[in-house]
């Protein structure tokens, strides 16, 4: 629904064309086909390619990460290190400033939430990779290990796999304890 809604407002704008609207990370390098200037990305898209890889793969069009900066993570500090050829804005940013900063990147201008910065530069190191937070991110809405496999196209054990060395790396004792020292040190 978010999605429809920011294709709708950004359709709105006379010098704008909304080109694709996609599901998962895996659709996005099937969208460049259609030679977008800007691809306006989610951190959390689910898929296979996470959100570093897939930004690294994005060479041509301009790149425009939506960060929500109550819950940034220190992968959206690897991401402020590739700004200016990434942009940065707040999820809680204007649909004008999204239109606006959508326009810069496309003129090959740099855009970053100052507050997503310094929320980035503050955040520490995070031993856990992209799809370890994704699993902890689904774990934090109730999913079941089945559940997460599903939605991440993963088996369960997989799944259950990557929970064991979320729960080593966290040094915690629990899923829950895991998600409140992720939250907690701005990894998810």
């Amino acid at each position: 629904m978010v999605r429809g809604a920011l294709a709708a407002v950004l359709a709105r704008e006379n010098d704008l064309d909304v080109v694709a609207e996609v599901e998962s990370s895996d659709e996005v390098m099937v969208a460049i086909g259609r030679r977008p200037h800007v691809v306006l990305l989610d951190p959390q898209l689910p898929g296979k390619l996470g959100i570093e890889d897939l930004c690294r793969k994005l060479t041509g069009p301009g790149v425009l990460v939506l960060i929500d900066h109550e819950a940034i993570a220190a992968t959206s500090l690897a991401l402020v290190k590739q700004a200016p050829r990434i942009g940065l804005i707040a999820t809680d940013s204007s649909t004008d400033q999204l239109a606006e900063a959508v326009r810069d990147v496309a003129k090959g201008l740099p855009v970053v939430d100052v507050r997503l910065a310094v929320a980035a530069l503050k955040a520490g190191d995070n031993p856990l990779t992209d799809r370890e937070c994704e699993v902890l991110r689904q774990v934090t809405t109730g999913a079941t290990a089945q559940e997460i496999a599903r939605t991440l196209s993963l088996s369960a054990g997989t799944v259950r796999n990557y929970l064991s060395r979320i729960l080593a790396k966290t040094g915690a004792r629990s899923r829950i304890e895991a998600i409140r020292k992720a939250q907690d040190a701005g990894w998810i």
